[in-house]
């Protein structure tokens, strides 16, 4: 259990609120506005369960069993993690929690606490992770009141629409933002590596530096609300969107590596160690299942285009990018892997408690993968194909018994319910299955999550 939040907690004089945070299920952003007065006085703050009840579209999601915390509208309590205390901008101070249910007992669909739990599992066999995390994004020109009248659709990119990736021919309207945005990232302690344009017109990729996973996620987390609040400031728009418009997608790959008594597990001077390819087995094993969780919207699995980028198959490879497992080898500091699924839709901190549930599995189970495929990946007909649509992901994950064991029942019937509704919302609320893209998917996913 994680430690409650100090009352005594005092903050610089200026400091007119403080801001506390979380994500949902989704991904998306949330929070309040408390005085610091009142934030002195109480260990945790009453939300509604309602957080994680409501979809995209901001109706009640239905047809499937509650768990224990959903109630009539009861409330789960938010524990502010101090640890991650920073000034977010003069006057606010900015703190990240969890969520607990009045018994003490965590919210078994809480994203960082169930992260929180995988890490703490592997740990007790004797290994660290160490990620990071590549975020995608695309920029546009008009501001978001205006893209909001537009419906989303005919925007015009950020820096040009003409160019192939790393492109630094780009407009200053393109460098400026995201030299402001990596100027908040260094005010509020989030460390960068580097910032590119990626293949899309107005796509840029942002990397964090790398480090241990819950202290990633939360810079994930952040570093998004930093791009959108940047944007907003300079009129411009920004969205996490798998596929903002009808051509290339945008991802959030993770990269791992496993420690053990400091030294990296992954590493071996002959190609892959041991360890990692007991990793990789666990990853291949849980990779239908935990495609869901990589790919949680409607709009997600239109990236899966073979040739386009993101992966299509159920392989890993060495130094293989159209492998769904990327496998860095043969140096002591880097080896390491790069998961390739996720969109960039996907919630970081379930997506880490997903991948290391896989890895898990794999190391207590000693599993061996399949040859890594060093052929191109795409359009084999040989090999296993992630799953196409939200529904059949989702079913995979509900028979997956190796994420069940790991993540959690009540986690794993909660979510897989919250995808086929997201599916039938998709039917019956005008989703188009037979567009590169229809507008009601640009209506609910562009801004969030």
């Amino acid at each position: 259990m994680s430690e409650i939040a100090t009352t005594a907690t005092v903050f610089a004089p200026e400091v007119h609120t403080v801001r506390i945070e979380s994500t949902n299920h989704d991904g998306s952003f949330h929070g309040k506005n408390i005085a610091p007065k009142k934030f002195a006085t109480t260990a945790e703050f009453g939300i509604a369960d309602l957080l994680f009840g409501l979809d995209l579209g901001n109706a009640p999601t239905m047809g499937f069993a509650y768990p224990s915390w959903r109630g009539h509208l009861a409330d789960l309590q938010l524990r502010p993690d101090m640890s991650t205390s920073v000034l977010w901008e003069p006057g606010v101070q900015s703190v990240i929690g969890d969520y607990w249910q009045a018994d003490g007992t965590p919210v078994g669909i809480c994203p960082r606490n169930l992260a929180r739990t995988l890490v703490d599992r592997l740990a007790t066999r004797g290994f660290t992770a160490t990620i990071a995390v590549e975020i995608e994004a695309t920029l546009f020109q008009e501001p978001v009141h205006e893209a909001r009248a537009k419906g989303y659709r005919d925007l015009t990119p950020l820096g040009g629409s003409a160019g192939t990736a790393l492109n630094l021919a780009k407009s200053k309207d393109w460098v400026d933002y995201m030299s402001a945005v990596a100027r908040r990232l260094e005010q509020i302690g989030i460390e960068w590596e580097a910032w590119s344009d990626e293949d899309a017109a107005g796509q840029v990729e942002l990397n964090l530096v790398p480090g241990d996973p819950i202290s990633v996620c939360d810079n994930w987390a952040r570093a998004r609300q930093v791009m959108r609040e940047v944007a907003f400031d300079r009129g411009h728009t920004v969205t996490f969107m798998a596929k903002p418009t009808a051509g290339y997608g945008q991802a959030s790959h993770v990269n791992l590596s496993l420690q053990r008594d400091g030294v990296n597990a992954f590493y071996a001077p002959d190609g892959p160690s041991a360890t990692m390819r007991h990793a990789v087995a666990g990853l291949l094993a849980t990779m239908r299942g935990a495609t869901s969780v990589m790919l949680p919207q409607i709009t997600s699995f239109r990236r899966l285009v073979d040739l386009s980028g993101p992966p299509t198959t159920v392989t890993w490879g060495i130094a293989n990018k159209t492998t769904a497992v990327r496998a860095v080898v043969g140096h002591p500091a880097y080896s390491r892997l790069e998961y390739r699924v996720p969109g960039a839709d996907a919630n970081l901190y379930l997506a880490v408690a997903t991948i290391l549930a896989g890895v898990i599995a794999g190391l207590d189970g000693s599993l061996e993968p399949a040859d890594p495929v060093s052929d191109m990946a795409w359009c084999a007909p040989d090999l296993e194909r992630l799953p196409e649509t939200i529904t059949k992901a989702a079913d995979a994950l509900a028979a997956d018994l190796i994420l069940r064991e790991q993540l959690g029942d009540e986690f794993v019937d909660y979510w897989v319910g919250t995808r086929r509704w997201e599916w039938m919302q998709f039917h019956t609320g005008g989703g188009d299955p037979f567009s590169e893209l229809s507008e009601w998917e640009s209506t609910r996913y562009f801004e969030f999550p």
